[in-house]
């Protein structure tokens, strides 16, 4: 019998936990800087500290916090004087500083090892709530040819992490990206909207008619991709239209 076997599986496994530590040790999905031990949310304190957590008052359609509000929850500026194709859209966490890093790393270089973080960022029974009021659940899709660079989608990947006990809801071959946008980073909210326009397509109608859509992104920012998909998507017989992104950006619409 082995000298491992001799000490029982409880030490067996803080042995294992202990080697993977030491060769493997986890990082700040913002800083890099080393973490002692294995988190919940892999952020150090610093970072930590930097993540804001939507909560309410917000906007009762776009999800837009407020930073005071007497009043509660209430449209804001912008969804008063304009209409979405949505009818609510709602975010975890402002995507600013150490959140923008790690979601950059994600969707840039391919780095899974931030899902668990992000996840657990997400307050309460936030997503059993979302996903149990749709009847799909459909990731916004990226062009082919951004796919084959990057490998995957992120929308889709985050979908799965989010909403795992509705895998059998998730389906991202219904809504297509048919044309090539330039990168959505840099534009003005009317250039955002104008580039995004007419880019997307339904592929299975018959799947989508009268039934009630989740929308999933990884950021919401003007809202301008979300808000094309939803208007394809309406255009083809959808009930109804709700966005959940993980972050939101502060930029003005």
């Amino acid at each position: 019998m082995c000298v491992l076997e001799k000490m029982g599986p409880i030490f067996r496994i803080g042995f294992w936990e202990i080697l993977r530590d030491i060769f493997f040790p986890e990082r700040c999905l913002s800083c890099s800087k080393g973490l002692q031990g294995r988190r919940t949310v892999s952020f150090c304190s610093a970072c930590h500290e930097d993540i804001r957590i939507i909560r309410e008052p917000y906007c009762t359609v776009c999800g837009k916090p407020f930073i005071k509000s007497a009043g509660g929850n209430h449209l804001c500026g912008y969804c008063i004087k304009k209409s979405w194709n949505f009818s609510r859209a709602r975010a975890a966490v402002y995507y600013e500083g150490p959140i923008a890093e790690a979601v950059r790393i994600f969707k840039y270089n391919g780095k899974m090892y931030g899902l668990d973080t992000f996840t657990a960022l997400i307050p309460g029974n936030t997503l059993k709530s979302i996903s149990q009021e749709s009847d799909l659940i459909v990731p916004v899709p990226v062009h082919p040819k951004r796919l084959r660079k990057r490998g995957f989608n992120q929308a889709l990947v985050l979908a799965r992490k989010f909403f795992p006990e509705s895998r059998n809801k998730i389906d991202p071959h219904v809504l297509e990206r048919c044309q090539w946008t330039m990168s959505q980073a840099g534009l003005s909210g009317a250039e955002r909207r104008g580039n995004v326009r007419n880019a997307f397509r339904v592929l299975q109608r018959e799947k989508i008619k009268n039934k009630k859509i989740l929308l999933v992104d990884d950021v919401f920012t003007t809202g301008a991709t979300v808000n094309e998909c939803a208007r394809i998507l309406k255009k083809n017989q959808a009930a109804e239209i709700e966005v959940f992104t993980f972050a939101r950006s502060v930029f003005r619409n």
